[in-house]
């Protein structure tokens, strides 16, 4: 089939997209957009291609950023004629967007509409240096919504259900563009938000008295908040939610963490994820008729999971790092933003009948993340998945990473549970020894336990920080996360 004809028949699919906000499916039909979600993979891919040339287009006419990036590798974005056409481009890396705010503040040369159509400005947090600042135009701000709301319907949401956001709003991008979905949709938004002291027993309170369908956060704030409600008087699987999403940390893709999820809420656990400048950050999610791992939803954000060497994409089913294209978004398009995360792709039947590739066990965490100890590659969200495996685990851990001489050491302090504590010595032996034999046969490299009571570790809203390298100079604290 032409790309001409397949990419006609993706519903009005278009650069800039042009958007019907009065549009609404049927509540039985599965799909938002039923031929976009289920056309035959290369037909899509050929339209793919059209758009990428599109968006590329854009942003050399309207960036300096791109123009001196791509004239300095000799590609013309008229000669992206195929996917294979664009695994030529240089990938953009955050080092670069970075600089690039710095020589042309406050928004880079890469913004590629005029200040005066900026309608949101989000951005990092700045804690460990400069912010990046995003800034994001009114027709973008449509599109964002229109993109979540397109996966909120795919997770099994529908007009009038509640969706309680329990996350950090502010500067933190994710928890509004989820706002702004379940807004298109027709949803009911309890922007509640986290962070401020005595919230979590608020919420838990909340939760009762509303009983939403739907909560999103980390899985670190839904863990603590199940705590907390059991503290306060409560019963976590009361509250009747049908669906806890997510995004922030790789957690709810870790099977034991999940796990945990699911059994205090009573209720299915869905991971979703990209980068903060990718948003949609949920272009990335699973769906009501499997939960596991994540969809790649092709047409919103082109995703190529790519050799951390050559960013070259791998064939499905290999392991590597994606890389992300904005094939929607005008105001500060992202095109091929490399993601320093770590996955492996497929493309098979997926359950809910999308022809999307899948992510199928999420993201895995961070190549930078991963540290070696004694010729082995060791990755946080694996420790994080032995924890929480355990019987007696008490919710949290910390892992230290020392060298005495040329010999480096891994630590792991666990807390243990009450049931534990209760059992005195020889229970504390136990819970060391088992944590102990299973992080070596997971990680193949001996691990010293230390188990420390219940409540060691304060509990967090946000991301948990795990990671403490002390091999570094100044005791730097590593992130053991997915940040956005």
């Amino acid at each position: 089939m032409s790309v001409s004809t397949a990419a006609g028949r993706m519903e009005a699919w278009s650069f800039p997209p042009r958007i019907d906000a009065s549009y609404i499916p049927p509540n039985d039909q599965r799909y938002w957009h039923p031929v976009r979600e289920t056309m035959p993979p290369d037909e899509r891919d050929a339209a793919i291609a059209v758009r990428l040339r599109e968006v590329m287009r854009h942003a050399y006419k309207s960036s300096a950023f791109y123009k001196k990036k791509w004239d300095d590798a000799g590609i013309d974005p008229e000669s992206i004629r195929s996917l294979e056409d664009f695994e030529r481009v240089p990938v953009v890396t955050k080092a670069e967007l970075r600089a690039s705010q710095a020589a042309h503040e406050p928004y880079g040369d890469y913004l590629c509409v005029p200040e005066s159509e900026i309608h949101h400005i989000h951005g990092t947090s700045g804690t460990t240096g400069k912010p990046t600042a995003f800034a994001i135009g009114r027709n973008d701000w449509q599109t964002i919504g229109e993109n979540h709301a397109r996966i909120l319907w795919g997770m099994g949401f529908r007009p009038g259900d509640t969706i309680f956001f329990g996350a950090i709003f502010s500067l933190y991008l994710g928890s509004w563009g989820a706002m702004s979905g379940a807004e298109r949709m027709k949803a009911r938004s309890f922007p509640f938000g986290a962070g401020a002291q005595g919230m979590t027993a608020r919420a838990a309170q909340w939760l009762a008295m509303v009983k939403p369908a739907g909560f999103y956060g980390t899985p670190s704030y839904a863990l603590r908040l199940a705590e907390v409600a059991r503290e306060e008087g409560y019963d976590p699987r009361a509250f009747g939610l049908r669906t806890l999403f997510f995004s922030g940390e790789p957690g709810a893709s870790i099977p034991s963490v999940r796990d945990r999820i699911e059994n205090e809420f009573g209720a299915r656990v869905i991971d979703t994820g990209t980068m903060a400048e990718m948003t949609p950050f949920m272009s990335a999610a699973g769906s009501a008729e499997s939960h596991e791992g994540m969809l790649l939803w092709q047409d919103m954000v082109y995703h190529e999971v790519c050799d951390p060497a050559t960013y070259a994409r791998v064939p499905y089913g290999e392991q590597g790092t994606p890389v992300y294209t904005h094939l929607e978004r005008t105001s500060q398009p992202m095109i091929r933003l490399l993601s320093n995360d770590l996955t492996h792709w497929v493309m098979e039947e997926n359950p809910c009948g999308r022809t999307y590739p899948r992510l199928p066990k999420g993201v895995h965490g961070r190549i930078d993340d991963m540290f070696q100890i004694r010729g082995e590659n060791v990755y946080p969200s694996e420790i994080d998945n032995v924890c929480n495996a355990i019987a007696g685990y008490g919710g949290e851990h910390r892992i230290h990473i020392s060298r005495a001489q040329t010999m480096d050491e891994l630590l792991v302090r666990a807390e243990y549970d009450a049931t534990v504590a209760a059992g005195g010595d020889a229970a504390i032996a136990a819970f060391r020894r088992t944590l102990g034999d299973q992080l070596r046969k997971v990680l193949g490299v001996g691990a010293n336990v230390e188990p420390v009571p219940p409540n060691t570790y304060e509990r967090t809203d946000f991301k948990a920080r795990r990671v403490v390298d002390d091999r570094d100079l100044y005791g730097q604290v590593y992130q053991s996360t997915h940040p956005h």
